[in-house]
């Protein structure tokens, strides 16, 4: 019988093409690729990203779909792409204990898919269902379990995964990233990222 293969997108929050975070990707990617599923990958750093002004308007109306923003970039072309994908990698490399900026504006002007009208406390997702599963990866120049402690890029990387319907079955957390210049991944890093592509790949 027929299935249609899972479709992966990984959004990469890291600023080196082909360095810890994009190589680990790279490894999920691949190994969900050889397991059936169909894989794609989005560099924030080459998309045209604003800085959300907290102008709330795309959260004012009702409904399943992302607020409307009244900016003009890209950000709504990556999430018709996440919205397409039946899992998410979402990866960013750890800088003064949390994520990328270029995460960060990513994360903030995810926003958008919450209702959250003037006058209500707190926002509600707008798609509280998560049927999409998500891995995350992460790395830093300090042992992982140290910054584990001291950072939250890890809950950073959970909470954006949420907000798009996403829950985490899996976590890549890399550390000792930067003990030289053009450092590779290790055989234990490489054999972990390729049994959570297959998991990502089993999918449904």
């Amino acid at each position: 019988m027929y299935t249609t293969p899972l479709h992966i997108i990984a959004i990469v929050g890291s600023y080196r093409k082909g360095g810890i975070i994009d190589s680990a990707i790279d490894q999920i990617l691949a190994s969900a690729h050889e397991a059936g599923a169909k894989t794609g990958k989005i560099y924030l750093i080459d998309r045209h990203l604003s800085f959300c002004t907290n102008c709330r308007s795309c959260t004012q109306h009702a409904g399943p779909q992302y607020g409307a923003c009244v900016l003009d970039d890209d950000m709504a072309v990556i999430l018709r792409e996440l919205d397409r994908a039946d899992a998410i990698i979402s990866g960013s490399p750890m800088n003064a204990g949390t994520v990328t900026a270029v995460m960060k504006v990513f994360i903030e002007r995810l926003v958008c898919t919450a209702y959250w009208p003037w006058g209500a406390p707190a926002p509600k997702n707008r798609n509280p269902e998560k049927k999409k599963q998500a891995v995350l990866v992460a790395s830093s120049a300090a042992p992982a379990f140290m910054a584990n402690v001291t950072g939250d890029i890890t809950a950073s990387l959970k909470t954006a995964a949420g907000m798009l319907g996403a829950r985490a079955i899996g976590t890549l957390f890399i550390g000792l990233a930067a003990q030289q210049q053009h450092q590779e991944i290790s055989r234990r890093t490489r054999k972990k990222a390729q049994l959570l592509g297959k998991k990502l790949a089993a999918g449904r």
